[in-house]
């Protein structure tokens, strides 16, 4: 079940009927209402009935309205929690924070992205990824702006372990790449919202060319998830004044750095090799220490 129930609930809304999606936008208003209300007053204030309460709570995949109360005080609880740790009231930006509450502020918003992220992880998705990078004839990622850059953070890692990997955030080359693919190869296409064209077009053609294909997203019912063979999900909540892809960015390589560790292990010894040398590589363009005498 997904770590954070109200990115689920913000998800469900445009497939839900007008009555539960009512209840899904009271819920996300004020969740600290589902803790407290039981199902009949929750029912009266969406003005809807008993059954439809039930079945938006089972359409999230819970048994019933009990289920889902416990979730939703789970996450709630995990954003206290964080707020606590920093000493706020909220994690909001407001236009007059000074650089200190800002600095708390997205610190306590994204350190939630990354634990989110880790608790909600396919461990047997993940998994299958990992397998099949180790078994990769060629890897393509791929992805625009903010996704762009995590693509980049996993091809400079799969490349310092000898994979043969490739990113290009030229849309045009993407597809003309993943149109050479083959079962032998895997693509991997990063997508906060899981709507970005290019990126959804490059995983598409990567698909009908035979490659096993994978989305990392936060939208489990996107396009680019609708797409791909394996579905990897971010957890992470852009605010109005965070409409530079930070959270987002920052559970996305929280998943990087899980799946690059799993696939280091599968590789197993002869990793060490090409790690040492582009170590050594790396280090020899440096500009050397001065000493105490200099």
């Amino acid at each position: 079940m997904d770590a954070d129930v109200l990115a689920l609930v913000r998800r469900s809304v445009s497939r839900l009927s007008a009555a539960e999606a009512r209840v899904a936008e009271t819920i996300l208003a004020d969740p600290t209402l589902v803790i407290d209300l039981a199902i009949t007053d929750l029912a009266k204030l969406c003005q809807t009935s008993l059954s439809t309460v039930a079945r938006f709570a089972q359409s999230l995949g819970f048994s019933g309205y009990r289920e889902l109360r416990v979730a939703v005080a789970r996450t709630v609880t995990l954003e206290q929690a964080q707020q606590a740790r920093f000493s706020l009231d909220t994690t909001a930006i407001d236009p007059g924070d000074e650089p200190a509450a800002i600095a708390a502020k997205l610190a306590a918003q994204e350190i939630d992205a990354i634990e989110k992220t880790a608790l909600g992880i396919d461990a047997v998705g993940l998994d299958r990824v990992a397998h099949a990078l180790v078994a990769a004839r060629h890897i393509d990622l791929f992805g625009q702006a903010a996704s762009s850059l995590t693509a980049q953070d996993l091809q400079l890692k799969l490349s310092r372990i000898g994979c043969s990997v490739s990113h290009s955030a030229d849309p045009h080359l993407a597809v003309t790449t993943a149109s050479l693919r083959t079962a032998e190869d895997v693509a991997i296409a990063f997508s906060h919202g899981g709507e970005t064209q290019e990126t959804v077009r490059a995983l598409e053609v990567a698909r009908d060319a035979g490659a096993l294909v994978v989305a990392v997203t936060s939208a489990e019912e996107s396009t680019l998830a609708g797409v791909a063979d394996v579905v990897l999900l971010t957890h992470a909540h852009e605010s109005p004044f965070r409409m530079a892809a930070m959270s987002s960015r920052i559970a996305q390589l929280a998943l990087v750095d899980v799946l690059f560790v799993r696939v280091v292990q599968l590789r197993g010894e002869p990793v060490v090799i090409p790690l040492q040398r582009t170590h050594d590589a790396a280090a020899a363009r440096q500009r050397p220490r001065l000493s105490s005498q200099d």
